[in-house]
């Protein structure tokens, strides 16, 4: 019993404890939008939302400048330096402002061009376009000030954000499928997020008056010059990996189909609910732990505190889904979609492999080591799009997703063996 206790009154269980109400809360949104996506958008309309999800995610990397994980770090490190803090604050909204206008403008008045890049000919969603762009700065504050909180150490306010934000993002999917279908699920993928922004902002002015912060005096280029490694690595990843994945999509529905491009989509998008639970923990708890961490001895307690407390608990997680598999898509999707069945096995093993070496990669970020990163992502991206192209001749979709796992595999032993000293 004693034993217990102590577990219950650690940081980590407690900070888990709501992560993982924040992640149920999530996944049950996940289920009702998925059910709305199979009945008002089908597995055509799927793949068209994973077309332009993975541009949205590269135009919101964009306009961030993959400053997310840099902002955690120099935040964490000089919270008690006011006056470097407000230096911090200032150089980074100004500058994230700035490039989120000019790209919103690019967008907008290109709007029919960008249609044609993503949907194809077929399709005229140019207003879609044109919504992003307003939205795409609101968006771009609500993700500085959430990673500013974070950096913070407030870890309860970041998991409260995401449930509130969350909530109010089902709200706005629900009522845009059921009105506008696949339009309408296009359109709650830019505005959801840009909502962000009003949470956020009432949570960090309780930190902060931004009136007396954020001065021009205050900007400091030495801060963009901090940031511009994590830019670098932020950018190669969630940049190029959504342009890749797009890639390989546009190939799967020339060579087999757009609905079979919409079953991918389909555990793709399961996928994303469950491992919510790793991204969530890793980048509230983990990431600081290892900004911090001194030496390679306290950087492997932080590593096989992941492996012996969130891995685990994951694994277990992702059988019983698998043994579930059928009843999953029954419930959340249709019929239509049972042909999903057949990428479990590959896709929850490629999610093990992932999640056990996203821990790793979190090392890049804490320690700037941006080199290292940036040759084993584009390794990694090259790897998953050549395996994809081959394994889709011969297996179909199914395929695809084999090439994820094998891609996630072949990632986990190169940086296994990188920081074998700080594992082992």
């Amino acid at each position: 019993m004693k034993l217990i206790n102590k577990i219950t009154q650690t940081n980590l269980f407690k900070i888990s404890s709501l992560n993982s109400v924040s992640i149920i809360l999530k996944i049950v949104i996940g289920l009702i939008t998925s059910k709305l996506f199979a009945v008002f958008v089908g597995p055509s309309g799927m793949a068209l939302v994973g077309n332009f999800r993975n541009f949205t995610t590269s135009l919101e990397s964009i306009s961030t400048l993959g400053f997310q994980n840099g902002i955690v770090k120099y935040v964490a490190e000089n919270k008690e330096n006011k006056k470097k803090l407000h230096e911090i604050i200032t150089t980074i909204f100004i500058s994230l402002f700035a490039v989120a206008v000019l790209l919103s403008c690019v967008l907008y008045f290109f709007a029919s061009f960008w249609n044609k890049q993503i949907f194809g000919v077929n399709f005229d969603y140019g207003i879609v376009f044109k919504a992003a762009a307003l939205a795409l700065p609101w968006y771009t504050i609500s993700i500085f000030l959430l990673s500013l909180i974070n950096g913070l150490g407030k870890f309860k306010q970041v998991i409260w954000i995401n449930i509130l934000g969350n909530s109010i993002g089902l709200f706005v999917s629900v009522l845009m499928i059921i009105q506008y279908k696949t339009f309408g699920a296009l359109l709650s993928i830019v505005i959801s997020p840009a909502l962000l922004f009003f949470i956020t902002y009432y949570f960090i002015a309780k930190e902060f008056r931004f009136s007396e912060t954020i001065q021009f005096s205050n900007f400091d280029f030495q801060v963009l010059k901090n940031l511009s490694s994590f830019s670098l690595m932020a950018l190669v990843s969630s940049v190029l990996g959504p342009l890749v994945l797009l890639a390989i999509r546009k190939n799967v529905i020339t060579l087999v189909g757009i609905e079979q491009a919409g079953f991918w989509e389909t555990i793709s998008r399961l996928s994303t609910y469950y491992m919510m639970f790793v991204t969530t923990i890793l980048t509230v708890y983990f990431l600081p732990k290892l900004v911090i961490a001194k030496n390679n001895l306290e950087t492997k307690k932080v590593f096989w505190s992941f492996y012996k407390n969130i891995l685990p608990v994951f694994i277990i997680v992702l059988v019983v889904i698998y043994f579930l598999r059928f009843f999953i898509i029954k419930f959340l999707f249709t019929n239509e979609f049972l042909p999903v069945t057949t990428l479990f096995f590959w896709q929850l093993l490629g999610d093990v492999f992932k999640s056990a070496s996203w821990i790793l990669g979190f090392q890049f970020f804490a320690k700037k080591m941006t080199l290292a990163f940036i040759i084993a992502e584009l390794l990694s991206l090259a790897v998953l799009y050549f395996l994809s192209g081959l394994l889709l001749n011969f297996f179909g979709i199914q395929g695809v997703v084999m090439a994820q796992a094998f891609d996630n595999f072949i990632y986990l032993l190169v940086l296994g063996f990188y920081f074998r000293k700080s594992l082992f």
